[in-house]
């Protein structure tokens, strides 16, 4: 018998992704990033990008792979949200983020996104957040700015003519790295 409190109706229940839920990540994925399920919402790359944002293959990997987690986010026993966290030394990277198209625009990605960051670091000790972003989604960027992440202008190219990651739909395509600092920067010196 399952004696693990339930969360009340409406509240949000984080736990790791199991392999029985890889097809409802991937359909969620999809539906926050391609087709027009995903112009719902406001993080649509429908008209960068077409084909699939990730495959069952890709999902899999991640929730098997050492150090990594894939955070499931649900309430009232629904997926509503996702996020992947690797740990990779002083830093966590933070990726796969998808909020369902009828949930955006409510401040549940606030929510998942600072959760995120407390495990980074208060279960891996790391004090940075890492992720990346691509660089012409500026709404996109501006968001994850207001949460704290500043753009370092380092780039990486796109995988253009790996279908995997979708079908590129303009020739200007790369991902930039953005970075918060997950130490408390009221510490003062020796914050590190």
């Amino acid at each position: 018998m399952d004696t693990a409190p339930r969360p009340r109706t409406g509240e949000l229940a984080f736990r790791d992704a199991e392999p029985a839920d890889v097809d409802a990540l991937v359909t969620l994925i999809e539906s926050a990033y391609r087709g027009d399920s995903s112009r719902a919402g406001w993080t649509t790359e429908a008209d960068i990008l077409q084909g699939q944002r990730t495959d069952p293959q890709g999902v899999a990997e991640v929730i098997d792979a050492p150090g990594s987690r894939l955070m499931t986010v649900e309430r009232d026993g629904e997926l509503v949200a996702c996020c992947q966290l690797e740990h990779r030394g002083g830093h966590a990277y933070f990726g796969m983020f998808a909020v369902s198209p009828a949930q955006q625009g409510a401040g549940l990605g606030k929510v998942i996104i600072a959760e995120a960051e407390r495990v980074a670091r208060e279960e891996w000790g790391a004090r940075e957040m890492h992720m990346t972003v691509i660089s012409v989604r500026e709404d996109l960027i501006a968001w994850y700015e207001r949460r704290g992440y500043r753009r370092t202008g380092e780039m990486t190219p796109f995988p253009y003519g790996d279908e995997r990651f979708g079908i590129p739909q303009r020739d200007d395509l790369r991902f930039e790295l953005l970075v918060k600092d997950l130490v408390d920067t009221t510490a003062g010196p020796g914050r590190g």
